[in-house]
């Protein structure tokens, strides 16, 4: 149903020039990356993040438009901070007119401005969380079974028990006739929660997980002062703008292999180093080539598959040489590759579950 709503218009653009091998896989941009540190004090859920561990607490690179082409308008940019208990997010969001209508929980958030979390503890695409707030601390949580691609299930009655979360307002809200500095937002989720899509049930120290935000910012009018979404000559909205920390290349947040790399320090002090392991740039392209397949043969009858082999020329990745492959069963299709670098299969499956087997 919320294919319907015209959240997603599923927009490809590169894998084509990457299946003909006009693109170099190393030159491809990663997802960004953060490292959110643990903190010993605790934080007061206010919207302000005026605490010792908030100003360590590195900020974001700027968020940028969903396709990573244009620049926003509006500067947003994130923090993140954990405990044992919590996971903690602070967003600062500039927005001259802030403003917010809707007030029951779990209505369609994103049809006022909103700031958006999507958290994929596990990294296979399956099984993640979406978290959606307005300005008036009004909030949409629910889970994904699998992304709409893949005809998963959205759990809409899903509630984050113990959620904490707060606005803070540079201005005023819904007051049309003065100029707002932006508003922010502090959340505070429960480890207790989040894990439950996870291989394990204690806070992922010294590991990472994937993750993204969103901001949704619409064009607005006035109507007796009231705001509203900007509707166009025929009485049509316009187009929301999407503005994301990691690039999507598409204007669709549910392909989950596009998501950021958040590493859990358990360090309080300062920065650690982490890098993207080596096999996700495989796993990024074993993506890149399902989508492309998926997309040229989504209108073949049942019965009907492609041959199984490579899909052209081994790749040259980082130094090392892999060999993209295709295998056909009657459960569907599987492509999957041998890393040079762990020597473990990785593999996407027919309805976009990514995994690993083998020796690491």
């Amino acid at each position: 149903m919320y294919e319907s709503l015209q959240r997603i218009k599923s927009v490809s653009f590169i894998f084509f020039l990457l299946y003909l091998g006009c693109i170099q896989l190393a030159a491809q941009e990663a997802p960004r990356k953060y490292v959110a540190l643990k903190i010993v004090e605790p934080l007061s859920i206010d919207g302000r993040a005026d605490e010792t561990s908030w100003a360590m607490a590195e900020w974001s690179s700027d968020f940028i438009d969903i396709e990573g082409i244009a620049r926003p308008k509006f500067k947003t940019k994130m923090k993140m901070l954990w405990d044992d208990t919590y996971l903690y997010f602070f967003a600062q969001m500039e927005e001259p007119h802030v403003w917010g209508t809707l007030k029951q929980r779990d209505t369609v958030i994103f049809y006022n401005n909103d700031f958006e979390i999507f958290i994929d503890p596990d990294g296979d695409t399956h099984n993640y969380m979406e978290f959606e707030m307005n300005a008036l601390n009004t909030v949409w949580d629910l889970f994904l079974t699998k992304p709409y691609r893949n005809q998963g299930k959205v759990l809409d009655s899903w509630d984050i028990q113990g959620l904490k979360s707060a606005v803070h307002i540079d201005g005023t809200l819904n007051k049309s006739d003065d100029i707002d500095t932006g508003w922010n937002v502090e959340i505070a989720i429960p480890w207790s929660v989040l894990t439950e899509a996870s291989d394990s049930k204690n806070p992922p120290e010294n590991q990472f997980w994937r993750v993204n935000f969103s901001r949704v910012n619409w064009d607005y009018e006035l109507e007796d002062g009231r705001y509203s979404r900007k509707k166009d000559e025929n009485g049509k909205y316009l187009p929301e703008y999407n503005w994301v920390w990691s690039p999507q290349g598409v204007i669709n947040m549910h392909e989950p292999e596009h998501w950021g790399y958040v590493y859990f320090s358990a360090n309080n002090t300062g920065k650690d180093d982490f890098s993207i392991p080596k096999d996700d740039y495989i796993k990024w392209y074993l993506y890149e080539l399902y989508r492309d397949f998926r997309n040229k043969n989504k209108n073949k009858t049942k019965g009907q598959s492609a041959k199984d082999g490579t899909f052209g020329e081994s790749k040259q990745l980082l130094g090392s040489t892999f060999t993209p492959l295709l295998e056909n069963c009657k459960a569907g299709f599987t492509i999957w590759a041998k890393s040079p670098f762990t020597n473990q299969t990785l593999m996407v499956r027919n309805d976009g579950k990514f995994e690993t087997h083998g020796e690491k």
